[in-house]
């Protein structure tokens, strides 16, 4: 007996009914039932550090950090602030960032429909998820946004070394 085209694809084997076309055959498929909650991907966690905490009267400034090729980079909403209110810190694995914003018109409370914006200092400490080159970082400001660009040292980078005598 000849098998079908579909038991010589999947290697099946015939229970002995022969059919003559593809197009006949029909397999009854069991289908598991569904669980009720759908596999979702796990989400980014960002672990919370007490240090990454801002004091009582001290603004967090919130970041982005993502990672090219060989750069970490390190992106802030820093509108209203002066590049020059801004103090950075790097270390090799790990970045700190303060500043301040200061209101520059002082109104009343009962005259506030609305008040969202923070005023005051803020920082944030970021640490890193690799070593970085401290000395080729840079930091730019533009249109109110902060970015950091940080590239990663390179660990599997090797140097000859030759042996002086002498």
């Amino acid at each position: 007996m000849k098998r079908s085209f579909f038991d010589r694809l999947s290697g099946s084997v015939s229970t002995g009914e022969h059919l003559d076309s593809f197009d006949d055959e029909i397999q009854e498929v069991t289908i598991p039932e569904r669980s009720p909650s759908p596999v979702r991907p796990e989400p980014v966690r960002r672990t919370v550090r007490e240090d990454d905490l801002p004091s009582a009267n001290e603004g967090q400034l919130p970041v982005d950090v993502y990672q090219t090729g060989s750069d970490i980079v390190i992106r802030a909403f820093v509108a209203g602030v002066r590049p020059d209110e801004i103090s950075i810190s790097i270390g090799r694995d790990m970045v700190e960032i303060e500043g301040s914003r200061m209101e520059r018109e002082q109104v009343a409370g009962p005259d506030y429909f609305t008040r969202e914006l923070f005023w005051g200092s803020f920082s944030r400490s970021i640490l890193l998820p690799q070593e970085v080159d401290v000395e080729s970082a840079s930091a730019n400001a533009k249109d109110g946004l902060l970015t950091l660009i940080l590239p990663k040292l390179d660990k599997a980078r090797q140097t000859k070394l030759k042996v002086k005598a002498g």
